[in-house]
């Protein structure tokens, strides 16, 4: 629950903003961490991902992090000790899930490390529990919030016209039109507001990173995050392999598959992974198409923010007045903006793409340790008993209206029934 406080600066949603604006800045200046590497195929590697090396460098950015945290976490009136505490413990599961997902055949089937951290969070709160001293430095919202301003800064303006335009032009179709039939359909089927938003977001646009920013941009439940979390990986490796699978059976032009898996598979890993089964072609195509649908992340989490703002306002006992308004909004949006126009249009474009891997790293282990923060505040029965599956149902029915729609689009778009197909 986001800690209330009367000093306006001193609210979760400024310290993130606070927080992910002075690792933007420090990175900036040249004072970019040495950062640990994860990946590892067979048990042999592990030697590697566990040497002194890697693991001092972890503790290094274990270090760095609490320390930039830390005033925030006094401003939220925690206490440091025992914050610290809970802190380095959050931070080395946060560890784990991020090596567990560096495996190469976790990597290959998109099993990314924000479900090993919940995973392992879970299984600590339902078997052992949560120890108090340990839920102390368990700050979802503080530390998902921070990885959400950071990731701002990796959603550049200039990738849309890097896609080109038969690229921006399925993402912004597939985009609108899925979102809305999501939300239509999960509300249909008696889905709750806020989850029918994070559900429509994970479907139309990019998986689990719309999930986390949705539920931030309208301040969700989190355990509804982590179904939504679950949910988007359950469906998305059966889809890697089946899709290229049809793709070859059914004979669709490769620029057309790729279009097709690009729109529909969640994440630029698993879309490069499913394409390269295909050929170099689709695996362009595919990654060009995921390249314009993340960029449509930043400008979706804004205006869902905006909307759920002035819904929420119209539906309550307050009058919509800008004071209420600007009191509901999410302030974090603002910082992940402000980093992504920054990024975009003032910073030069090498220096941009310098500093996107130290970022990267950075806000990967916000959200790993946000998803063991998660797993630490909640117990398994009440995850899965939400809403008595009917979530799940409407992923399903969303799922498969955005992969038919896709692929009417993916062959009128790129397979040269509207626009001559381009040759890749």
């Amino acid at each position: 629950m986001t800690t209330r406080t009367a000093r306006w600066w001193a609210h979760e949603d400024w310290l993130a903003v606070w927080l992910g604006v002075a690792t933007l800045v420090i990175v900036m200046v040249g004072l970019r961490p040495p950062l640990a590497s994860f990946g590892w195929r067979a048990a042999s590697d592990l030697g590697k991902v566990f040497s002194g090396d890697n693991v001092t460098k972890a503790m290094m950015l274990c270090v760095g992090l609490l320390v930039l945290s830390l005033p925030g976490a006094k401003a939220l009136g925690l206490r440091a000790s025992r914050y610290a505490a809970g802190f380095v413990a959050v931070f080395a599961l946060g560890f784990l899930a991020q090596v567990m997902a560096g495996n190469g055949i976790a990597n290959r089937w998109g099993l990314e490390y924000v479900i090993f951290g919940l995973i392992i969070g879970l299984l600590i709160s339902n078997t052992l529990g949560t120890p108090a001293w340990l839920a102390e430095g368990a700050r979802t919202e503080y530390f998902i919030k921070t990885g959400l301003v950071i990731m701002g800064a990796s959603i550049l303006f200039e990738e849309i016209l890097e896609a080109g335009f038969l690229g921006i032009l399925q993402s912004v179709l597939v985009v609108t039109v899925v979102w809305w039939f999501s939300y239509w359909l999960a509300r249909r089927l008696k889905v709750d507001d806020e989850f029918a938003v994070m559900l429509s977001s994970a479907v139309a646009i990019c998986g689990v990173s719309a999930a986390i920013a949705t539920c931030g941009a309208i301040q969700g439940d989190r355990k509804k995050l982590s179904y939504v979390t679950s949910i988007v990986l359950i469906v998305a490796v059966p889809m890697m392999v089946l899709q290229p699978w049809l793709i070859k059976t059914l004979g669709i032009p490769d620029v057309v598959g790729g279009a097709w898996l690009g729109g529909t598979l969640d994440t630029t890993g698993s879309v490069v992974a499913a394409g390269s089964m295909i050929s170099e072609a689709a695996m362009k195509v595919g990654t060009i198409v995921k390249f314009s649908q993340n960029v449509l992340l930043g400008v979706a989490a804004f205006l869902l923010s905006v909307w759920w703002t002035m819904r929420g306002s119209q539906a309550g006992v307050e009058k919509p007045t800008v004071k209420v308004i600007w009191e509901r909004f999410p302030k974090f949006v603002l910082g992940f903006m402000v980093a992504s126009l920054v990024f975009s249009f003032i910073v030069p474009p090498d220096v941009a793409k310098s500093v996107k891997g130290p970022l990267t790293g950075l806000r990967n282990a916000w959200f790993a340790m946000a998803f063991v923060s998660i797993g630490l505040e909640t117990k398994f029965g009440e995850l899965m008993g939400l809403e008595e599956g009917r979530p799940f149902l409407a992923f399903l029915g969303a799922q498969a209206m955005n992969v038919a729609w896709t692929l009417a689009l993916a062959w009128l778009i790129f397979g040269g029934m509207l626009f001559p197909a381009p040759n890749f």
